[in-house]
């Protein structure tokens, strides 16, 4: 046999065995992920079925808290599990966007897998915004693998820049218009994180503790009215004006009750169920137009006031109004002084005091189910034991408080609070896949100098311009360049980590 002829045999044993070793690493490591998934998720494994289950009870049992740390663990868990996938399609040759979609899918599968089987687990709680950072952590270690593995990348890199559509302004036109919709439709998700559409009706209006009695207030309540729209500054004018007289005819009006009397206290505009005494059956003076209320003795809706959340979540607004007294200027837990919440953990939204700040909670995909994500206070209100009118209006993702009068205004942005960390955490689910598309765009356009020098920065740039500026004209609140930074760092990290893999940085 000649010996080019055994020597390339030789060669190609080689590689088989290798790429058998690798199969079987790779196949290994996708075993052992999934069955880590799914010991983090389902243990202890103490399955047991309902008697029966309604649709309603099955959407309420994905009702429940997504706090940061779970988020993070979550991207995480999946990490090797998008290694370990994309290594083993990358063994059987696939293309680099059918090894991207079986990525994502694999992992959206098995994570919607396992959130439904935690229904049957007790000690278990399934979580909707799982399945995304479950399907963003599979996708993360694709480009983990291209990291590590650079010589794959580069081999997809050259692939592209050798292409016919290398060479065509048309098609790299296209692609980049691709690119740019693609930044729009990532944007969606953000829109969408300060709407009320999410609020559970199926939960008590409560004022002065939770519905476990657990967060008790104590103080002295007069009036409460709650409307589907946020006003005006006018109309919060007329309101402070009119000596505690909210306008009942108001056509947004969906809840008004006054506690004069003895109850039960009945809602005025007649939507909602009247409020009942919980707790201790105590004897108190209710001729008053005001009620006392303590941790030992609250008020609770005789049942959920469904119309008024669903109301609310289809406009994404409300005003509520009320005249409120502490008794106590060093009361903490948050004390839940008005709660739509179902528990501790689970509500619509919550006005609360914590020491001398007026604290309050609103339910949105951004602030999670316990609406405690992002912190909304307003310091000193209660710093006396004199009566305040206060007056709360949401709208977008703008809360504006109202303490007294009109002039003493408190205005909060959710997404001008959100926390460094959280902010990070967010910026990297929305602009890390475009630094890997970015990666692939640019080693298309290569050939292209002309074009390829005005596409790169504007490939960096535009996606975080594009954000902030949705954000600032659909929310209304400020530029921000640190968010215009964070972006772009991303973007262009992304990018430049992985071309600096493969040896082709760019110059």
């Amino acid at each position: 046999m000649p010996y080019n002829l055994f020597m390339k045999q030789h060669y190609n044993s080689q590689t088989d065995r290798s790429n058998q070793l690798s199969n079987s690493v790779f196949l290994f490591l996708v075993i052992f992920s999934i069955l880590a998934v799914v010991v983090a998720t389902l243990y202890p494994f103490n399955f047991s079925l309902p008697d029966n289950i309604s649709k309603r009870e099955l959407v309420n049992s994905f009702d429940n808290n997504s706090f940061f740390n779970d988020q993070v663990n979550n991207v995480i868990l999946f990490l090797p599990l998008g290694f370990g996938l994309t290594g083993l399609l990358q063994t059987k040759k696939a293309k680099l966007i059918w090894q991207i979609v079986a990525v994502i899918l694999a992992s959206a599968a098995l994570s919607s897998s396992v959130e439904l089987l935690q229904i049957l687990v007790p000690s278990r709680t399934p979580t909707p915004a799982d399945i995304f950072n479950n399907s963003f952590g599979g996708f993360l270690g694709l480009i983990c693998f291209y990291i590590w593995n650079s010589q794959s990348f580069k081999a997809i890199l050259q692939r592209i820049e050798d292409s016919k559509a290398s060479n065509s302004i048309n098609k790299i036109t296209l692609f980049f218009t691709g690119y740019i919709i693609l930044t729009f439709l990532l944007t969606i998700p953000w829109q969408a994180t300060t709407n009320l559409s999410g609020w559970n009706p199926s939960f008590p209006l409560i004022i002065g503790n939770e519905r476990t009695a657990d967060r008790g207030w104590e103080g002295n309540i007069s009036e409460l009215n709650i409307t589907n729209q946020a006003f005006t500054q006018n109309q919060v004018k007329q309101v402070f004006s009119s000596n505690n007289n909210f306008p009942i005819q108001a056509d947004s009006l969906i809840a008004s009750y006054d506690f004069t009397g003895q109850a039960p206290y009945k809602d005025k505009t007649g939507k909602q169920p009247d409020f009942l005494w919980n707790g201790e059956s105590t004897t108190q003076n209710e001729n008053q137009n005001q009620v006392f209320i303590s941790p030992n003795r609250w008020l609770q809706t005789a049942t959920p006031v469904k119309s008024l959340s669903e109301s609310i979540s289809k406009t994404s607004e409300f005003t509520i109004s009320t005249t409120l007294t502490t008794t106590n200027t060093e009361q903490n837990g948050p004390a839940r002084i008005i709660s739509l919440s179902n528990d501790s953990f689970r509500r619509n939204f919550t006005l609360g005091q914590q020491g001398s700040d007026l604290v309050f909670r609103v339910r949105t995909p951004l602030t999670g189910a316990n609406a405690s994500d992002v912190k909304l206070e307003v310091p000193l209100v209660f710093k006396d034991a004199k009566p305040h009118q206060i007056v709360i209006t949401y709208s977008k993702s703008s809360l504006i408080i109202y303490v007294d009068n009109i002039a003493n205004i408190h205005t909060l942005n959710l997404l001008d609070l959100i926390p460094k960390e959280k902010r990070f955490f967010y910026y990297g689910l929305t602009f890390i896949p475009l630094g890997l598309c970015l990666a692939l765009l640019t080693t298309l356009a290569r050939r292209k100098i002309k074009f390829y020098r005005v596409m790169l920065p504007a490939g960096i740039i535009l996606p975080s311009l594009i954000l902030e500026g949705i954000l600032v004209q659909e929310s209304g609140k400020s530029i921000n360049p640190k968010n215009l930074f964070l972006g772009i760092l991303f973007t262009a990290g992304t990018m430049l980590i992985l071309k600096a893999r493969t040896g082709n940085s760019e110059k």
